[in-house]
């Protein structure tokens, strides 16, 4: 099933949303979200992933100070990254090892990026707002905005955001201008991004299903989020613990 959204309803959580026996979509459907119709009947590019794919991973970076407060570290993140780098053979960026300028190298030459950490909907930078947070001690050292990512030229089949409120933006006609519109005009063909402040905890799970879903089991993209959904719905049955991201752009 795959969504094709107009201004807010980008923001719209389309997994939790019941179907006529109450149901959640998610139990009998696969979703994802296309930016425009055309964007369903055009051949994704780079659907799979090489062999040995080049993998970013960071998690938990040493928080910076924003606005004079230092934002809280995130464990769960940490451990969710190593997990995640340790299906792709590969070791997490953590603590103070992602920073800016090396994110920022890696990002342009990697196939897969995970981004385990606080996003933020300010506008640090130009008019787009949004922000992701990398090690660091200020704003300046410590953020990857998302006017920075417009003038990346990206390689990735995947971008997923696992931070708050990434999916967010400044509701426009043609949709959200924000992180997820920068990295589609950076050149990335799926996104998957958080609608609103997530658990650390659940995050942690639904992404260490996901990624196992997608690069074990060979499941497709929208495929694998579904049945990391349904896993950690399980455990965490609120859907605000469980329905936070959506997949946005090449289902596969």
């Amino acid at each position: 099933m795959i969504f094709v959204p107009q201004g807010a309803l980008f923001l719209v959580p389309f997994a939790a949303l019941e179907d006529t026996q109450a149901k959640p979509l998610i139990e009998h459907h696969t979703l994802s979200i296309a930016l425009a119709l055309q964007a369903i009947q055009s051949e994704p590019i780079r659907q799979q992933l090489p062999l040995k794919p080049n993998v970013l991973v960071v998690g938990n970076p040493t928080m910076p100070f924003i606005e004079g407060k230092k934002l809280p570290p995130l464990p769960a993140a940490e451990t969710e990254a190593k997990q995640i780098a340790q299906l792709f053979s590969t070791k997490a960026l953590v603590r103070d090892q992602p920073t800016k300028p090396v994110v920022m190298k890696q990002m342009q030459t990697s196939n897969l990026i995970h981004l385990a950490t606080h996003g933020l909907m300010n506008s640090f930078s130009g008019e787009v707002p949004g922000a992701i947070v990398l090690a660091g001690k200020t704003e300046a050292d410590g953020l990857l905005t998302s006017s920075e990512i417009l003038d990346l030229k990206l390689r990735a089949n995947l971008v997923v955001l696992s931070a708050c409120d990434t999916g967010r933006g400044k509701i426009t006609g043609d949709g959200v201008i924000g992180l997820s519109r920068s990295l589609f005009l950076a050149g990335v063909p799926s996104v998957v991004v958080s609608l609103w402040s997530v658990n650390d905890q659940s995050t942690s799970l639904l992404m260490t299903e996901f990624y196992r879903n997608w690069h074990d089991r060979k499941l497709t993209k929208a495929q694998a989020l579904r049945q990391a959904m349904l896993t950690t719905k399980q455990r965490f049955p609120d859907p605000i613990d469980w329905a936070a991201f959506n997949l946005i752009g090449a289902p596969n």
